[in-house]
Protein backbone atom coordinates (compact mmCIF):
# COMPACT_ATOMS: atom_id res chain seq x y z
CA UNK A 1 0.00 0.00 0.00
CA UNK A 2 1.24 3.33 -0.99
CA UNK A 3 2.46 5.87 1.78
CA UNK A 4 0.60 9.22 2.08
CA UNK A 5 2.25 11.62 -0.08
CA UNK A 6 1.75 14.12 3.36
CA UNK A 7 0.86 13.10 6.80
CA UNK A 8 0.65 15.43 9.64
CA UNK A 9 0.06 13.47 13.56
CA UNK A 10 -0.58 15.36 16.52
CA UNK A 11 0.74 18.47 15.70
CA UNK A 12 1.34 21.30 18.58
CA UNK A 13 2.83 24.78 18.56
CA UNK A 14 2.92 27.68 21.18
CA UNK A 15 4.29 31.21 20.62
CA UNK A 16 5.43 33.39 22.86
CA UNK A 17 4.83 36.41 22.39
CA UNK A 18 6.06 39.68 24.49
CA UNK A 19 4.62 42.79 25.06
CA UNK A 20 4.61 46.21 26.65
CA UNK A 21 8.78 45.92 25.34
CA UNK A 22 8.89 42.68 27.42
CA UNK A 23 7.81 43.60 30.45
CA UNK A 24 4.34 41.09 30.15
CA UNK A 25 4.59 38.10 28.00
CA UNK A 26 1.23 35.93 26.30
CA UNK A 27 1.17 32.32 25.19
CA UNK A 28 -0.36 31.70 22.28
CA UNK A 29 -1.44 27.74 20.85
CA UNK A 30 -1.75 28.26 17.25
CA UNK A 31 -2.33 24.21 16.46
CA UNK A 32 -3.83 21.89 19.20
CA UNK A 33 -3.09 18.27 18.04
CA UNK A 34 -3.78 18.53 14.49
CA UNK A 35 -3.87 15.09 12.61
CA UNK A 36 -4.29 14.79 8.67
CA UNK A 37 -3.03 13.29 5.36
CA UNK A 38 -2.93 13.86 1.83
CA UNK A 39 -2.94 10.88 -0.50
CA UNK A 40 -1.62 11.21 -3.74
CA UNK A 41 -3.38 13.13 -6.27
CA UNK A 42 -5.58 15.14 -3.42
CA UNK A 43 -6.17 18.43 -2.68
CA UNK A 44 -7.12 19.12 0.70
CA UNK A 45 -8.10 22.52 1.65
CA UNK A 46 -7.49 23.95 4.74
CA UNK A 47 -10.15 26.60 5.66
CA UNK A 48 -10.24 29.26 8.58
CA UNK A 49 -10.49 32.97 9.51
CA UNK A 50 -7.17 35.20 9.98
CA UNK A 51 -4.98 33.47 12.96
CA UNK A 52 -6.77 30.07 13.29
CA UNK A 53 -3.33 28.72 13.01
CA UNK A 54 -3.74 27.65 9.30
CA UNK A 55 -0.21 29.47 7.93
CA UNK A 56 1.82 27.73 10.51
CA UNK A 57 0.37 24.08 9.76
CA UNK A 58 1.60 25.49 6.19
CA UNK A 59 5.22 26.28 7.41
CA UNK A 60 5.31 23.07 10.06
CA UNK A 61 4.82 21.05 6.28
CA UNK A 62 7.23 23.07 4.69
CA UNK A 63 9.83 21.74 7.19
CA UNK A 64 10.28 26.12 8.35
CA UNK A 65 8.89 25.66 11.97
CA UNK A 66 9.51 22.88 14.31
CA UNK A 67 6.22 21.40 16.35
CA UNK A 68 6.41 21.72 19.90
CA UNK A 69 4.65 17.99 19.64
CA UNK A 70 3.95 15.66 16.82
CA UNK A 71 5.64 15.11 13.68
CA UNK A 72 5.61 15.43 9.77
CA UNK A 73 5.71 12.53 6.88
CA UNK A 74 6.79 12.93 4.11
CA UNK A 75 6.07 9.92 1.77
CA UNK A 76 6.22 7.96 4.74
CA UNK A 77 9.25 9.27 6.23
CA UNK A 78 9.42 11.22 9.24
CA UNK A 79 11.10 14.58 9.19
CA UNK A 80 11.95 14.30 12.86
CA UNK A 81 15.84 13.90 13.50
CA UNK A 82 15.83 13.16 9.54
CA UNK A 83 19.32 13.41 8.05
CA UNK A 84 20.80 15.84 5.47
CA UNK A 85 21.44 13.85 2.58
CA UNK A 86 17.76 12.07 2.71
CA UNK A 87 16.00 15.67 3.74
CA UNK A 88 18.11 17.10 0.78
CA UNK A 89 16.32 14.46 -1.73
CA UNK A 90 13.23 15.13 -0.38
CA UNK A 91 12.99 19.16 -0.15
CA UNK A 92 12.51 19.78 -4.23
CA UNK A 93 9.32 17.39 -3.63
CA UNK A 94 7.57 19.65 -1.52
CA UNK A 95 7.17 22.86 -2.66
CA UNK A 96 5.23 26.07 -1.80
CA UNK A 97 3.00 29.03 -3.63
CA UNK A 98 2.96 32.14 -1.05
CA UNK A 99 0.06 34.99 -1.26
CA UNK A 100 2.33 37.63 -2.19
CA UNK A 101 4.22 36.76 -5.46
CA UNK A 102 5.99 40.29 -5.80
CA UNK A 103 7.94 39.00 -2.16
CA UNK A 104 8.20 35.58 -3.17
CA UNK A 105 10.20 36.70 -5.99
CA UNK A 106 13.58 38.24 -5.49
CA UNK A 107 13.70 41.52 -7.17
CA UNK A 108 17.23 42.29 -8.53
CA UNK A 109 16.34 38.79 -10.30
CA UNK A 110 14.89 38.50 -13.98
CA UNK A 111 12.35 35.99 -14.47
CA UNK A 112 14.94 33.88 -15.74
CA UNK A 113 17.36 33.75 -13.17
CA UNK A 114 14.28 33.23 -10.98
CA UNK A 115 13.29 29.99 -12.57
CA UNK A 116 16.72 28.88 -13.26
CA UNK A 117 18.03 28.89 -9.56
CA UNK A 118 16.01 25.95 -7.86
CA UNK A 119 16.80 23.94 -10.53
CA UNK A 120 20.48 24.48 -11.27
CA UNK A 121 20.89 23.51 -7.30
CA UNK A 122 18.07 20.72 -7.18
CA UNK A 123 17.96 19.12 -10.52
CA UNK A 124 20.69 19.62 -13.08
CA UNK A 125 23.42 21.83 -13.70
CA UNK A 126 22.83 22.19 -17.21
CA UNK A 127 21.20 25.63 -18.23
CA UNK A 128 20.60 25.05 -21.64
CA UNK A 129 18.15 22.35 -20.15
CA UNK A 130 17.27 24.66 -17.03
CA UNK A 131 16.14 27.38 -19.99
CA UNK A 132 14.52 24.90 -22.10
CA UNK A 133 12.25 23.36 -18.77
CA UNK A 134 11.73 27.35 -17.86
CA UNK A 135 10.20 27.74 -21.50
CA UNK A 136 8.27 24.99 -21.20
CA UNK A 137 6.69 25.93 -17.93
CA UNK A 138 6.11 29.40 -19.03
CA UNK A 139 4.17 28.41 -21.78
CA UNK A 140 1.86 25.82 -19.89
CA UNK A 141 1.07 28.80 -16.86
CA UNK A 142 0.13 30.81 -20.27
CA UNK A 143 3.18 33.78 -20.28
CA UNK A 144 5.00 34.21 -23.18
CA UNK A 145 9.40 33.36 -23.20
CA UNK A 146 10.13 36.96 -23.24
CA UNK A 147 8.47 37.42 -19.53
CA UNK A 148 12.26 35.40 -19.09
CA UNK A 149 14.05 38.92 -19.46
CA UNK A 150 12.11 41.25 -17.17
CA UNK A 151 12.05 42.11 -13.80
CA UNK A 152 9.12 40.86 -11.10
CA UNK A 153 7.95 44.82 -10.77
CA UNK A 154 7.92 45.21 -14.68
CA UNK A 155 4.87 42.13 -14.36
CA UNK A 156 1.38 42.39 -13.02
CA UNK A 157 0.12 40.18 -10.14
CA UNK A 158 -1.40 37.52 -12.05
CA UNK A 159 1.64 36.92 -14.25
CA UNK A 160 3.80 36.98 -11.02
CA UNK A 161 1.66 34.49 -9.62
CA UNK A 162 2.29 32.41 -12.55
CA UNK A 163 5.74 32.61 -12.43
CA UNK A 164 5.91 31.38 -8.55
CA UNK A 165 3.78 28.54 -10.02
CA UNK A 166 6.12 28.07 -12.60
CA UNK A 167 9.13 28.31 -10.23
CA UNK A 168 7.61 25.50 -7.91
CA UNK A 169 7.16 23.38 -10.53
CA UNK A 170 10.62 23.63 -11.65
CA UNK A 171 11.82 21.00 -9.37
CA UNK A 172 8.99 18.29 -10.40
CA UNK A 173 7.08 18.21 -6.73
CA UNK A 174 5.15 16.19 -6.12
CA UNK A 175 3.03 18.20 -3.07
CA UNK A 176 2.62 21.94 -3.72
CA UNK A 177 1.84 23.90 -0.17
CA UNK A 178 -0.45 27.23 -1.84
CA UNK A 179 -0.94 29.65 1.17
CA UNK A 180 -3.34 31.96 0.25
CA UNK A 181 -2.85 31.86 -3.81
CA UNK A 182 -5.30 34.26 -4.70
CA UNK A 183 -6.01 36.50 -2.17
CA UNK A 184 -4.00 39.00 -3.57
CA UNK A 185 -5.58 39.34 -6.55
CA UNK A 186 -8.26 40.77 -7.91
CA UNK A 187 -11.73 38.55 -8.54
CA UNK A 188 -11.04 37.85 -12.25
CA UNK A 189 -7.29 36.68 -12.27
CA UNK A 190 -8.26 34.66 -9.10
CA UNK A 191 -10.58 32.65 -11.20
CA UNK A 192 -7.99 32.23 -13.87
CA UNK A 193 -5.35 31.70 -11.51
CA UNK A 194 -7.50 28.79 -9.55
CA UNK A 195 -8.27 27.29 -13.29
CA UNK A 196 -4.75 27.16 -13.93
CA UNK A 197 -3.81 25.58 -10.73
CA UNK A 198 -6.36 23.28 -11.44
CA UNK A 199 -4.83 22.12 -15.08
CA UNK A 200 -1.36 21.84 -13.41
CA UNK A 201 -2.74 19.41 -11.15
CA UNK A 202 -3.93 16.73 -13.66
CA UNK A 203 -1.08 17.79 -15.74
CA UNK A 204 1.66 16.86 -13.50
CA UNK A 205 0.01 14.73 -11.12
CA UNK A 206 0.19 16.91 -8.26
CA UNK A 207 -1.24 16.80 -5.03
CA UNK A 208 -2.03 20.10 -2.57
CA UNK A 209 -1.88 21.56 0.52
CA UNK A 210 -4.31 24.78 -0.18
CA UNK A 211 -4.86 27.18 2.60
CA UNK A 212 -7.30 29.97 2.11
CA UNK A 213 -9.92 31.78 4.48
CA UNK A 214 -12.41 32.15 1.65
CA UNK A 215 -15.01 28.95 1.29
CA UNK A 216 -15.25 29.56 -2.46
CA UNK A 217 -11.99 28.95 -3.17
CA UNK A 218 -11.35 25.93 -1.19
CA UNK A 219 -14.86 24.52 -2.63
CA UNK A 220 -13.58 24.57 -6.08
CA UNK A 221 -10.11 23.46 -5.92
CA UNK A 222 -10.53 20.41 -3.00
CA UNK A 223 -11.25 17.27 -2.92
CA UNK A 224 -10.76 17.25 1.12
CA UNK A 225 -11.64 20.59 3.21
CA UNK A 226 -10.83 21.15 6.98
CA UNK A 227 -11.84 23.32 9.02
CA UNK A 228 -9.59 25.52 11.81
CA UNK A 229 -10.88 26.86 14.66
CA UNK A 230 -8.15 28.65 17.14
CA UNK A 231 -5.69 26.15 16.25
CA UNK A 232 -7.83 23.12 16.55
CA UNK A 233 -9.32 20.32 13.47
CA UNK A 234 -13.03 21.24 14.10
CA UNK A 235 -14.11 19.13 10.95
CA UNK A 236 -12.78 17.49 8.19
CA UNK A 237 -14.92 16.02 5.31
CA UNK A 238 -14.81 15.44 1.58
CA UNK A 239 -16.50 18.71 -0.70
CA UNK A 240 -19.42 16.87 -1.63
CA UNK A 241 -20.51 16.26 2.31
CA UNK A 242 -20.54 19.95 2.43
CA UNK A 243 -23.79 21.26 0.84
CA UNK A 244 -25.24 18.17 3.53
CA UNK A 245 -26.48 18.70 6.63
CA UNK A 246 -25.10 17.97 10.60
CA UNK A 247 -21.71 19.83 10.39
CA UNK A 248 -19.86 21.39 13.32
CA UNK A 249 -21.16 24.62 14.42
CA UNK A 250 -18.41 26.82 12.97
CA UNK A 251 -18.55 25.19 9.78
CA UNK A 252 -22.66 25.68 9.25
CA UNK A 253 -21.42 29.61 9.89
CA UNK A 254 -19.20 29.66 7.28
CA UNK A 255 -21.45 27.91 4.73
CA UNK A 256 -24.41 29.84 5.94
CA UNK A 257 -21.96 33.18 5.19
CA UNK A 258 -21.81 32.34 1.92
CA UNK A 259 -25.31 31.77 0.64
CA UNK A 260 -26.97 33.10 -2.06
CA UNK A 261 -26.95 36.97 -1.08
CA UNK A 262 -30.00 37.55 -3.50
CA UNK A 263 -32.60 34.74 -1.81
CA UNK A 264 -34.98 36.33 0.02
CA UNK A 265 -35.61 33.86 2.52
CA UNK A 266 -32.12 33.80 3.70
CA UNK A 267 -30.69 34.81 6.83
CA UNK A 268 -27.04 35.67 6.79
CA UNK A 269 -25.99 34.78 11.08
CA UNK A 270 -23.82 37.48 12.53
CA UNK A 271 -20.90 35.41 13.48
CA UNK A 272 -19.01 37.58 16.92
CA UNK A 273 -15.58 37.94 16.60
CA UNK A 274 -13.76 36.10 20.31
CA UNK A 275 -10.64 38.29 20.43
CA UNK A 276 -9.14 35.77 23.21
CA UNK A 277 -8.11 32.34 22.55
CA UNK A 278 -9.21 29.62 24.74
CA UNK A 279 -6.92 29.65 28.04
CA UNK A 280 -8.61 25.90 29.70
CA UNK A 281 -9.37 22.34 28.24
CA UNK A 282 -12.97 23.42 27.31
CA UNK A 283 -14.35 23.49 24.00
CA UNK A 284 -12.19 26.33 22.07
CA UNK A 285 -15.77 27.14 19.97
CA UNK A 286 -17.52 27.51 23.46
CA UNK A 287 -18.26 31.30 23.38
CA UNK A 288 -19.57 31.31 20.01
CA UNK A 289 -21.48 27.77 19.83
CA UNK A 290 -25.60 27.72 19.40
CA UNK A 291 -25.50 24.60 21.02
CA UNK A 292 -22.97 24.20 24.04
CA UNK A 293 -24.16 21.52 26.75
CA UNK A 294 -22.01 21.06 30.20
CA UNK A 295 -19.67 18.48 28.72
CA UNK A 296 -18.07 21.29 26.37
CA UNK A 297 -17.13 23.75 29.46
CA UNK A 298 -14.76 20.63 30.55
CA UNK A 299 -13.25 19.42 27.65
CA UNK A 300 -12.45 20.49 24.37
CA UNK A 301 -14.23 17.05 21.82
CA UNK A 302 -11.63 14.95 19.89
CA UNK A 303 -12.24 14.72 16.36
CA UNK A 304 -14.81 11.86 15.52
CA UNK A 305 -15.75 9.97 12.66
CA UNK A 306 -19.27 10.43 11.33
CA UNK A 307 -18.78 8.32 8.09
CA UNK A 308 -15.98 7.39 5.85
CA UNK A 309 -16.28 11.01 4.60
CA UNK A 310 -16.68 12.86 7.27
CA UNK A 311 -15.06 14.12 10.76
CA UNK A 312 -16.72 16.42 13.41
CA UNK A 313 -15.25 17.87 16.80
CA UNK A 314 -18.45 17.87 18.62
CA UNK A 315 -20.24 16.71 21.39
CA UNK A 316 -23.74 17.48 20.00
CA UNK A 317 -23.52 15.89 16.26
Amino acid sequence: MNKPILEVKNIWKTYHVKVLGGLKTYKVVALRGVSLKIEKGEVLGILGESGCGKSTLGKIVLGLETPDEGEVFWFGISLKNLDRKTYKALRPKVQAVLQDPYSSLNPRYKIKEALLEPYLINVSPDKKEGLSKAQELLNQVGLDNSVLEKYPHELSGGQRQRVALARALMVNPELLVLDEPTSALDVTIQAQILELMKTLKERYQLSYLLISHSLPVVFYLADWIGVIYFGTLVELCHKSFLKRLNHHPYTELLIQSYLDPFASSQVIPEIEVELNPPTSNRCVFLNRCPVKRKDCYKTNPPLVKKSDLQYIACFNI
